[in-house]
């Protein structure tokens, strides 16, 4: 079971889920058409994605001594990716425009396209930006795209308000990581330490909750869960530290967005 759990968290499945949950959220934020295929196409893609930056260079590397799981998840990525292949079919051609964008992105944050060495990921300071400005878009803009009673006002501070709460998450990450990271990363807890980044983290959050009373479309029901997955997470940013358990971050953390997801579908059902 340890093994299986631990391919669950490492091939990208659960980060896949959590990206797939803040699709649908939007969805019912919005009350849009649900694209099926659509998730699936977000779930391939952040499979393959983030497999991709995470593992790419190992492969290439050791490619004849990987580990056994190493190469589950190699052949694992290599299904997904082909999955996601064929849901491109099935997907609006201005959704693929705006994925390519997106996906453009993640290359560049991966590969050294500057020079030999330097990536997006390299420059520093700018890491947690890029990922949460993909995360929002693909989780925010996607889903709406071609929807015309969309509100535009709406739409833009959703996209806000979600891109803060990526950078929030992430903040445990960096705090996990501060020891691996390279300096140059200029990650926020080696810039300012451990403890004003939690506290950037819970003034960062105060400011997502305001702008969930800001928005006209907010509803009672989408602002008491709110509430709550703000609450939550600073919990967890709050309890973060170096040295933290293994699946601190990569599974509690990463999973909020479930967890919000599951609130906001039990509370509509009551």
């Amino acid at each position: 079971m340890k093994k299986i759990f631990d391919f669950y968290i490492n091939s990208s499945i659960h980060v896949a889920l959590a990206v797939v949950s803040l699709c649908l959220i939007t969805v019912l934020y919005y009350e849009v058409e649900l694209n099926i295929f659509l998730l699936f196409f977000l779930f391939f893609g952040a499979v393959s994605g983030y497999n991709f930056v995470k593992y790419a260079g190992v492969a290439g590397l050791h490619h004849r001594s990987l580990a056994r799981e190493l190469k589950n998840i190699q052949v694992f990525s290599i299904f997904c990716f082909t999955g996601l292949v064929f849901t491109v079919f099935f997907i609006d051609p201005e959704i693929l425009l705006w994925s390519s964008f997106f996906g453009a992105l993640t290359l560049l944050y991966a590969l050294p396209v500057f020079s030999k060495k330097r990536n997006l990921r390299s420059i520093s300071g700018i890491k947690i930006f890029i990922i949460a400005f993909v995360w929002a878009g693909v989780t925010v803009i996607l889903p709406v795209l071609g929807v015309k009673n969309a509100i535009l006002d709406d739409l833009l501070l959703e996209f806000l308000q979600r891109f803060l709460l990526v950078v929030v998450w992430i903040l445990p990450f960096e705090i996990r990581d501060l020891k691996y990271d390279l300096e140059k990363l200029g990650t926020i807890p080696q810039r300012v330490g451990v403890t004003p980044t939690k506290i950037l983290g819970l003034i960062v959050l105060a400011v997502v909750v305001i702008i969930e009373f800001i928005k006209g479309a907010a509803t009672l029901e989408t602002k008491l869960v709110l509430g709550i997955i703000a609450v939550v997470t600073a919990i967890f940013v709050w309890k973060t530290k170096e040295n933290q358990s293994r699946y601190f971050a990569s599974f509690w953390v990463e999973g909020i967005p479930v967890l919000w997801l599951m609130l906001l579908l039990l509370i509509r059902n009551l």
